[in-house]
């Protein structure tokens, strides 16, 4: 999938997905599970201990 593609799926800018491939954005725990789980179909879970 391309950035644009991805940028497109998950409804955020192609120069944010890039700056976040490049480690050059910080990035919110929402946006990481919109990305995630829209765009590329993974589930996310966790556990707190």
């Amino acid at each position: 999938m391309t950035q644009e593609q991805l940028a497109l799926k998950t409804g955020t800018k192609k120069s944010f997905i890039s700056r976040i491939e490049n480690g050059k954005s910080d990035i919110q725990l929402s946006t990481l599970y919109r990305i995630l789980e829209i765009g590329l179909g993974k589930k996310v879970s966790f556990t707190i201990e």
